[in-house]
């Protein structure tokens, strides 16, 4: 069977990789060192025409059924890595290989600690996992895999944004059941668990955090919110503030109500109140409907209550609401973004440089007892803090990297985890 490659092929260079040999042998110049974790395939991050692909080597079965399944999320715009090609007909006793858009910014969560896991990015680590999960349930899709390993973190203002790096054990369905719900937070669970006990194991761990209660947590978590979600809420018709402060924590949490279900209970004067509930991304879409700017949620609340605190500063709170966004754009946040340096700017992506800013120039007012100013806020954050972060971005070298790292080395029969 002549090589062939499906897809969506952005990069006629794809074909000309080495696919007759085995992707653990590829030489090094056609690879670029991303942050690495444990995966059961081999996995390999190539770059080409300055962009980065992660390639799976994976049975021809899955590597056709996972590159489906990438492609509906996608197409219900769920938060999953980016399914570009998948390439079959490989020299003799060769698996197929899935061919993904590396997620910029991104990180495993292994790559998120600094020493060891501190309880409170645990919790922002699981939080941001329940949201992921509760996500693909309402798309009806059964993870069957779901675990830390298997997702990948973009930092979101103080939180995280969570995306599923590995559909293989998934299945897409026009509504998901009540059974495969609870098996996909009984396979949460156990993973965790294990992949706490791993990090315990290492010295990763802090002292403070159990390994079971941190997995019965990402349970109770998730529990929480599908309730939040969906189940129905009895009311007296009088009480109808109470339907407002729903949809109220339902935006807070990040999902939009596309309509109410409501009916009167048999022989009472209370009603039962259903919300059906869309998609994550309530502040994403108000603030790329007002700006254009693609942000994760969280970062995108912080961007609109910036925006809303300059309607009100600058008097405009009667003026259209696009006009105002287009001149906090042209005045606070483009000139912001412009006056980080060229050889900074790859650090974090734009929209969580201007949250941790909107952070240090509150921690400077603070200090000196008024508004220090973004100007000065700026200044402070780029010589104070932004020089010392890590690149979150893949930035590329002008030529490929002749080898690896020591460490990547070490961890050279490791997988990454992006595709998982």
């Amino acid at each position: 069977m002549p090589l062939q490659i499906t897809g969506a092929l952005e990069d006629p260079d794809l074909i000309g990789l080495p696919w007759d040999r085995p992707l653990a042998d590829w030489p090094q110049h056609h690879l670029v060192d991303l942050p690495r974790g444990i995966s059961r395939h081999v996995v390999r991050f190539a770059r080409l025409s300055g962009k980065v692909y992660a390639i799976k080597e994976i049975s021809e079965r899955y590597a056709r059924r996972e590159y489906q399944l990438l492609w509906d999320l996608a197409r219900l715009d769920a938060p999953s890595v980016e399914p570009v090609a998948y390439v079959t007909g490989r020299e003799e006793g060769l698996d197929a290989a899935l061919i993904t858009r590396h997620l910029q910014f991104s990180l495993p969560y292994r790559a998120v600690m600094s020493g060891t896991l501190r309880p409170d990015t645990l919790t922002r680590l699981l939080d941001a996992l329940a949201v992921l999960l509760v996500r693909l349930h309402l798309n009806g899709f059964y993870w069957g895999d779901c675990s830390l390993s298997n997702t990948l973190f973009r930092r979101d203002a103080g939180a995280f944004a969570a995306y599923l790096v590995d559909a293989e054990t998934g299945e897409m369905h026009p509504m998901i059941s009540e059974g495969q719900r609870l098996a996909d937070i009984d396979v949460a669970h156990t993973n965790i668990f294990g992949e706490m006990l791993d990090l315990e194991a290492g010295g990763l761990l802090h002292p403070s955090v159990d390994p079971m209660e941190t997995a019965e947590d990402i349970v109770n978590r998730y529990h929480r919110l599908w309730d939040e979600i969906t189940q129905d809420e009895i009311i007296e018709e009088v009480d109808w503030h109470r339907v407002e402060q729903r949809i109220r924590r339902l935006n807070l949490l990040g999902f939009d109500v596309a309509e109410m279900m409501v009916r009167r209970k048999v022989g009472t004067g209370r009603l039962i109140v259903r919300p059906k509930v869309v998609d994550a991304g309530h502040h994403q879409r108000r603030l790329l409907r007002l700006t254009g700017l693609d942000v994760e949620e969280n970062q995108a609340r912080r961007l609109l209550n910036d925006l809303d605190g300059f309607r009100v500063a600058k008097g405009l709170r009667h003026e259209d609401e696009a006009i105002v966004a287009h001149r906090w754009l042209a005045e606070v946040f483009q000139p912001t973004v412009d006056a980080l340096p060229p050889d900074l700017r790859a650090k974090l992506d734009p929209a969580q440089v201007f949250h941790e800013i909107l952070d240090h120039r509150w921690y400077l007012s603070e200090e000196a007892g008024g508004d220090v100013g973004l100007a000065a806020a700026v200044k402070s954050y780029i010589e104070n803090v932004l020089v010392y972060k890590p690149d979150e971005k893949a930035v590329l070298p002008d030529e490929p990297p002749e080898g690896l790292s020591d460490d990547a080395e070490a961890s050279a029969d490791d997988a990454t985890e992006e595709p998982g």
